[in-house]
């Protein structure tokens, strides 16, 4: 990564653009032109570097519900698993632990039946076990922004 994939990183945290553009938007502020701005994130998406962007809501002020699950899902069955989970649109994170319940995902729906319905549902098509439904009894919300610049003697 070279300094203008870092600023473009910074900006993209935070301060995206929501506009028509907002690739050619980020490239006038970082002295880049639009498609100089989309072949870097491309590059760095398809390095692993950026995973998803994308509009975080919050849940409740939308009159959604959100829930934290998990589950315990043995080795052979963690693929389907995994699949079967994140074929819905209201998973918004969902991760592998090296703990008894290995996998823990976080569920958006418009009220709590459909999460119970959901779950049912992802349990009796990967025959895995009851998944934990652990709803947020009380929101807190970190933000959290990882500058990107780099730091003396960092020869990544």
């Amino acid at each position: 990564m070279d300094e203008k994939d870092r600023e473009i990183l910074n900006q993209i945290q935070s301060a995206f653009p929501i506009v028509s553009r907002p690739y050619a938007e980020l490239g006038g502020r970082l002295g880049l032109t639009e498609e100089e701005v989309l072949e870097r994130v491309v590059k760095l998406k398809k390095a692993g570097v950026i995973r998803r962007i994308g509009a975080n809501f919050h849940s409740h002020m939308l009159d959604f519900t959100s829930s934290l699950c998990a589950a315990s899902v043995p080795e052979e069955k963690l693929e389907r698993f995994v699949r079967k989970v994140n074929a819905y649109p209201g998973v918004t994170h969902n991760y592998l632990r090296s703990a008894n319940y290995n996998v823990w995902f976080t569920f958006i729906a418009p009220d709590m039946a459909s999460i119970e319905n959901a779950l049912r549902d992802i349990e009796a098509e990967t025959g895995v076990g009851k998944i934990l439904n652990l709803p947020a009894q009380r929101l807190f919300k970190i933000k959290v922004d990882f500058e990107m610049q780099q730091m003396p003697g960092d020869e990544r």
